[in-house]
């Protein structure tokens, strides 16, 4: 039975969400599946870990988000699909960088990221089309990225605080963070105390070191606001590719092409980035098996 990991809560007046992770599964199975270096295991642990909790803020079980940044760097794109059940997923175009230590010691997310590019945001809710929110990048960290987000996309006035440690045999030792919301009609004196509460919290990394738990962390950002648990829930990593999926993907680009490309292999091999299963299809199956109607 998996542990809930994920915690969401608001101040006693209702002006405050709090939405907080402890991600450590969730990275090291991102790592073991795409043998990441210390950096990239960093920065796309950080993007997951922000998908994580961005997924719980969905509306629907069926809705699903992507967060897509790509800021010129080594790292390339990045990438983390997340849903309302819980499930996360992630990808690097580059999975190996490596790059000196800034100079406090701390790994340089923003040097294999890049600062410039954008952040794009993509809801699926459901809709004809999707909703698609896009910033520049502000420093490749990730937090701050995400942060700028809510603040030009959506308005609303957010901190996101994320960390992954790695250790130098390249495993992950902890994971995790936070996004603190304002809702409209924060008074000025709540937003001083939300912001010296904040600003007074060590790093995610740290604190999660000192064994605080994501309930210590929504105990600490909305000190004296009287917070109470919302819900809890268990979020994942978990790819939801199939063969079936292949398939259904290879039918939409149409008889004519799928026969164009049975010409040139009649084996089609497809690999899934975020989970590095390969799925074969035999073409002249598939197209013995057309559906008449589909016929085009």
């Amino acid at each position: 039975m998996e542990q809930d990991n994920l915690l969401r809560g608001i101040s006693e007046n209702g002006g405050i969400v709090f939405y907080g992770v402890d991600s450590i599964d969730i990275v090291r199975e991102m790592e073991r599946l795409h043998k990441t270096s210390a950096v990239i295991t960093a920065a796309l642990g950080r993007l997951v870990t922000a998908g994580a909790m961005m997924g719980a803020m969905l509306k629907s079980e069926r809705d699903s988000l992507t967060l897509q940044i790509n800021g010129g760097g080594p790292a390339g794109r990045l990438m983390a699909v997340a849903d309302g059940r819980g499930h996360v997923k992630g990808y690097a175009q580059n999975p190996v960088v490596e790059l000196p230590a800034r100079a406090d010691g701390h790994l340089d997310v923003g040097g294999a990221v890049g600062r410039d590019g954008t952040l794009d945001v993509i809801r699926d809710l459901g809709l004809r089309e999707p909703y698609i929110g896009q910033v520049p990048i502000v420093s490749g960290e990730i937090a701050e990225d995400v942060t700028q987000y809510f603040a030009i996309s959506e308005q609303t006035p957010t901190v996101c605080a994320l960390g992954v440690l790695v250790n130098e045999d390249l495993s992950v030792r902890c994971a995790g963070g936070y996004i603190v919301q304002l809702l409209p009609g924060a008074l000025d004196s709540e937003i001083d105390r939300l912001e010296k509460n904040i600003a007074a919290m060590p790093s995610v990394t740290a604190m999660m070191q000192q064994g605080k738990s994501v309930r210590d962390m929504l105990d600490m950002a909305l000190d004296g606001f009287a917070p109470e648990v919302l819900d809890t829930q268990s979020v994942h990593y978990h790819c939801d590719c199939s063969l079936e999926r292949v398939e259904r993907m290879l039918k939409s680009l149409g008889r004519k092409e799928v026969e164009n490309l049975r010409d040139e292999d009649p084996a089609a091999v497809v690999h899934c980035q975020f989970c590095d299963q390969v799925y074969r299809v035999d073409l002249n199956e598939l197209l013995e098996n057309w559906p008449q109607d589909e016929e085009k």
